[in-house]
C-alpha cells in the first residue's frame, strides 16, 4: 500500500470547480496528519488546460488520465477508468467530492474493487491512527461517526461546503503527470444523446460569495422585491426556502436545503427565514449567519452570528440604503 491520497478533480466547461479545492483542503490536512502524499486526478479528454489550471494551483502531483471514452460522463467508463488507477496506485484513500455523479459511480467502483465507501462526510478525525469520519443523518438530527472495518485503500466522498476552498495550500507548479488507462473491454451499454439543461438560467448557489435567502416570513410574492434589491447592492445571489420554491414565487434552482442545494457562502442573509432542521442542512456551513425575523424565538437565531428581532419589510430597505451610503461614501 502506497503513501498516497488521491482526489478526483471536479470540472466542468473548461474550469476547475470549487469543490475540487475544498476536497483538496481536506486532503492536505489528512495528508498532514498522517504523513501522506496529495495526488489530483484529473479524468477526460483534451484536458491539458484543466490540469495546468490545478497544477499551478497546488503544491503536489497532478495525474492526466485522458481517453476518448471519458469525454462525456459515463458511469461505467469512469468507474473502469478510477478502478485501473486504484490497482495501479494502490493509494491509501481515494477522495471525491460528495456530487450527483460521485453518487453515480462511486458505489459501482467500490463495488467493482470490494472495499468500502463511506459518502457525504463532513468531517475527519484520527484517532490512535486510525480515520474516523463524520456524517449526517436523520436530516442533520444525529451524527453519526464511521470508520472502516478493513483497508485501505479508503473510498470517501466530501460534503461541498463542509472544508472552506481558501484552507488548501495554494501555489507552487505541481508536476503533471500522464497516467494511462485501458478501456476497450469495458462494455458500452450508455450513449449520451445530449446534455438538458433542466432549468433556463440554473444558478449554482454553490458558487456564492454572498446569499440573501427569503422564507415564508416575506408575506408575500410582492415583497421579493426588497430582498432582491439587498441582493444587487451586495453583489449577493438570492436562495429561498422550500415553501418559497413550492408556491412558484421563486425557480427550484434558488432553493436551499435538504432537498435543494447546499451552500457555503461567506455571507448568508436569512430574510423570514425560521430555521426549520431541512433549510439549515443546506447553509449551516456559511461563515457569516445574519437573520432578520419577528419572531424572537425563530430557530435561526440559534446559528445566526447577528440578528435583527423586527420587522423585515422595514429593517431590509434600512440596510439597502445603509450599503449604498456606504458605498458611496468610499467611491
Amino acid at each position: 500500500m502506497s503513501d498516497l491520497i488521491l482526489l478526483l478533480a471536479e470540472h466542468g466547461g473548461g474550469r476547475v470547480r470549487l469543490p475540487t479545492w475544498e476536497c483538496l483542503g481536506f486532503a492536505q490536512g489528512l495528508a498532514s496528519q498522517l504523513k501522506k502524499h496529495v495526488v489530483t486526478v484529473v479524468l477526460g479528454k483534451d484536458i491539458d488546460s484543466i490540469c495546468a489550471e490545478i497544477a499551478a494551483g497546488q503544491q503536489q502531483s497532478v495525474w492526466k488520465v485522458s481517453a476518448p471514452e471519458l469525454e462525456s460522463y459515463n458511469p461505467d467508463y469512469f468507474s473502469a477508468a478510477l478502478g485501473q488507477i486504484v490497482q495501479q496506485a494502490r493509494p491509501y484513500a481515494f477522495v471525491f467530492s460528495h456530487t450527483y455523479r460521485t453518487i453515480d459511480f462511486a458505489p459501482k467502483l467500490a463495488a467493482a474493487l470490494d472495499i468500502g465507501f463511506i459518502s457525504d462526510v463532513i468531517r475527519c478525525r484520527v484517532e490512535d491512527g486510525r480515520l474516523l469520519f463524520l456524517k449526517s443523518a436523520f436530516h442533520d438530527k444525529l451524527t453519526a461517526e464511521l470508520s472502516f472495518c478493513v483497508g485501505p485503500p479508503y473510498l470517501v466522498s466530501i460534503q461541498i461546503g463542509s472544508f472552506p476552498a481558501d484552507a488548501a495550500q495554494r501555489g507552487g507548479n505541481a508536476p503533471v503527470e500522464d497516467k494511462f488507462v485501458d478501456l476497450s473491454a469495458v462494455p458500452n451499454r450508455r450513449k449520451m444523446l445530449q446534455i438538458v439543461q433542466a432549468l433556463k438560467n440554473q444558478v449554482d448557489l454553490s458558487k456564492a460569495e454572498i446569499i440573501v435567502a427569503v422564507g415564508r416570513g416575506i408575506g408575500k410574492r410582492e415583497n421579493l422585491k426588497i430582498a432582491e434589491e439587498l441582493a444587487a447592492v451586495l453583489g449577493a445571489e438570492i436562495g429561498a426556502s422550500r415553501p418559497l420554491v413550492d408556491m412558484e414565487w421563486l425557480p427550484r434552482d434558488r432553493q436551499i436545503g435538504s432537498s435543494g442545494q447546499t451552500v457555503a457562502p461567506r455571507v448568508y442573509f436569512a430574510v423570514g427565514v425560521s430555521g426549520a432542521i431541512q433549510h439549515i442542512v443546506g447553509m449551516k456551513n456559511a461563515a457569516f449567519v445574519v437573520a432578520i425575523n419577528k419572531d424572537p424565538n425563530a430557530p435561526i437565531f440559534k446559528i445566526a452570528n447577528y440578528g435583527i428581532v423586527g420587522d423585515l419589510l422595514e429593517v431590509v430597505p434600512a440596510l439597502t440604503e445603509a450599503v449604498k451610503q456606504q458605498r458611496a461614501q468610499s467611491a
